[in-house]
């Protein structure tokens, strides 16, 4: 909000100076139109002072002899001359712009297919070893004047960059960038082809600035793909080569339409004339043209589709001073100065006392205009004299003034109204994750209650139970179906203590010990200990872990229990074998862990419920449904929380997100600790 405060400033003076005239006493709507009508009756009742008198009479009978023997010569016998070679001279600068970048790209090709079959090349590649690339592929380089290669390994990451530097003359190393979204890297990752071949082009950006890019794909000895290939040229150089060859200045367009590079000096601002909107790219043909007005001299452009490889990656232009037409022109009319000659000294004189009192006037109104309507309400005509163009001029900076106050005073209300926009939904947002973390908390705070309560006195019982059992299936005496109903009758009733168990462990909701250490080493106990779960249910695990220590202030034990009851569940929810992902992932005040299944997901309608107690979607007898619930205490206490992404047919992820830089507990915090500041 305070970039829009500043963009529309409260214009306290303007306002003040508006309001001025006004100040001792309102005037009544009715006679303040009165008066602005009266200001615009004539005066001075002249024939000769109106508007149509001074520039009809004196034009009409210059103009219409002049101009007509003057445009049918100029334009039939030398502008359309001038006009056709300078289309042709635009033509033939876009045909050699156009065959420039051709032979840079065939250029690109032979270095690819040289470096790419270089020995020892492949096995770098596979290798993933960037020292070993730069020594094969450097001297290369320098031998064949190239200006920048990448290496990019089939998950599209950036084994190594090479970039030559001008200002230097040295050559830029770069590692481990994300290529895997451009399209010539997806392209040869995938295997496509092209109407060519299995090599691609297009324009990239780099650290160093746009580049032209050629792929090809890299294989070992035995045909199989181990990464892409890229060589480059910087674009800004290519352009100045390919202005020096055409004798015009080029311009390149993307896909869209938008400007990528120019052998133009660009302005500030009011460059993106020379653009095209993304529906007029797919019209764009070798003979499509547009006129530009750029440093206030104007331009032609002639645009034809850049084609590479037999497909359009952009839109090349030919760039000529249209100043070159009007040169031309004046220089040929030099034939034709003794026809003129009389009707222009004619022509200027009235034009002279045309300008004094009519055009100039006129002219200054035109602009001030523009500028109003473009936004710009500072202007001023400055017009003080008599007659219909000065009452016009005052009556037209009477309106400037009042349209700004009132555009300062809608743009301030716009303002407020956006910052209290904002303010309610951040408001309006907090209050609902309070509410839902009080409802979860109210859930976990009953229940535990309750099974604190119960759990004790339902233990001894149950210990009885089993005793009991026990020691009468061991009589010798009883027949087979007896014991059989032992057998049952104490397995009945370890299951109901192995439920009492967890009742307990939830009940209990231990204070966690906090401790600063590595993460990741919690993590991998968790996926090493479910790693025989894993294999039984022919479930393929991805670790997708960062090489550095992740230092978090977090009890062990308990974060180990919640990664382990979220494996087990994601185990239990793809019986039919699938892919787990553990992810983990830090930002600058927190560490988000993730685990990813391909499993049958959860239902809408069950999401709501996944953390409350005793509820489980599971067969009977294979859960409690506390598992969810202990984990979700756990996180809370630790402050942290976790969330559910669910998808059904698709999978299922659990991120558990924690605070990174929690301090520990002080010693005066005892057992409750930062801990209990955050139990539900």
């Amino acid at each position: 909000m305070a970039s829009e405060t500043e963009l529309l400033p409260r214009d306290t003076e303007s306002a003040t100076l508006i309001d001025a005239p006004s100040a001792t006493a309102p005037e009544p709507a009715s006679e303040r139109a009165v008066s602005v009508v009266s200001r615009f009756q004539p005066r001075w009742p002249n024939f000769f002072s109106k508007l149509n008198v001074k520039l009809v009479v004196p034009y009409a009978l210059l103009t219409v002899v002049l101009a007509g023997i003057g445009i049918f010569i100029i334009t039939r016998l030398v502008a359309a001359s001038i006009e056709e070679r300078f289309s042709n001279q635009l033509y033939e600068a876009n045909r050699v712009a156009g065959d420039a970048i051709v032979r840079r790209e065939r250029a690109h090709l032979d270095n690819l297919r040289l470096m790419a079959f270089t020995e020892g090349v492949p096995q770098a590649f596979a290798n993933r070893d960037p020292k070993q690339l730069q020594d094969l592929l450097l001297p290369l380089m320098l031998n064949y004047d190239v200006e920048a290669v990448t290496a990019v390994d089939l998950q599209g990451r950036e084994i190594v960059s090479l970039a030559h530097d001008p200002s230097t003359q040295q050559y830029i190393q770069s590692t481990n960038l994300d290529f895997s979204s451009y399209r010539i890297v997806i392209d040869v990752l995938e295997g496509r082809n092209d109407a060519v071949g299995d090599k691609f082009a297009d324009v990239l950006p780099t650290g160093q600035g746009l580049y032209f890019f050629t792929s090809a794909p890299v294989r070992n000895a035995q045909g199989k793909l181990v990464g892409v290939l890229m060589i480059g040229s910087r674009l800004e150089l290519l352009l100045t080569e390919i202005k020096t060859q055409s004798v015009a200045d080029v311009i390149l367009l993307d896909r869209k339409g938008q400007l990528l590079a120019t052998t133009l000096t660009q302005p500030d601002e009011g460059f993106t004339v020379v653009e095209l909107q993304e529906s007029e790219v797919s019209q764009v043909n070798p003979s499509t043209t547009k006129d530009v007005r750029l440093y206030g001299r104007g331009y032609r452009l002639f645009y034809a589709p850049l084609v590479i490889r037999q497909q359009a990656i952009g839109v090349l232009g030919a760039v000529l001073s249209s100043n070159y037409i009007v040169d031309t022109t004046t220089t040929s009319r030099n034939l034709f100065s003794l026809i003129f000659t009389t009707g222009t000294l004619a022509v200027i004189l009235v034009g002279y006392l045309v300008a004094r009192s009519i055009a100039r006037p006129l002219s200054r109104l035109s602009k001030v205009s523009k500028a109003v309507a473009e936004g710009d309400l500072q202007q001023q005509t400055g017009i003080k004299q008599p007659g219909e163009i000065g009452e016009l001029a005052s009556a037209f900076d009477e309106m400037t003034l009042k349209l700004r106050a009132r555009t300062d005073e809608a743009a301030r209300l716009h303002a407020e109204t956006n910052q209290r926009k904002e303010e309610l939904e951040q408001i309006n947002a907090e209050l609902q994750a309070t509410q839902q973390q009080l409802v979860q908390s109210e859930k976990l705070a009953a229940i535990g209650q309750l099974t604190a309560g119960i759990v004790h006195d339902v233990k001894n019982p149950l210990a009885v139970v089993i005793g009991m059992s026990e020691e009468l299936r061991d009589d010798d005496t009883l027949e087979p179906a007896v014991r059989n109903y032992l057998g049952t009758i104490r397995d009945s009733a370890w299951r109901a203590n192995a439920i009492i168990g967890d009742l307990l462990k939830f009940a209990r909701q231990s204070t966690p010990e906090m401790k600063r250490q590595n993460i990741i080493e919690t993590v991998e106990t968790a996926m090493r200990l479910t790693d025989y779960l894993a294999r039984r249910g022919s479930i393929t695990v991805i670790k997708d872990l960062p090489p550095e220590i992740v230092m978090v202030t977090y009890d062990a034990t308990q974060i180990e229990q919640v990664l382990i009851n979220l494996i087990q569940n994601a185990i239990q929810a793809t019986p039919g074998g699938g892919r787990l992902t553990v992810m983990l992932r830090r930002a600058s005040e927190t560490v988000a862990i993730a685990v990813q299944d391909t499993g049958t997901g959860i239902s809408q309608e069950n999401m709501r419920r996944i953390f409350d107690p005793f509820f489980t979607t599971k067969p009977p007898g294979e859960g409690t449904g506390l598992g969810l619930s202990v984990s979700y205490g756990i996180i809370s206490r630790h402050g942290g929380h976790i969330k559910v992404d669910s998808e059904l047919g698709k999978g299922t992820t659990f991120t558990i997100l924690l605070p990174s830089n929690l301090p520990l507990p002080s010693p005066e915090a005892g057992a409750n600790g930062v801990a209990q500041e955050s139990d539900p």
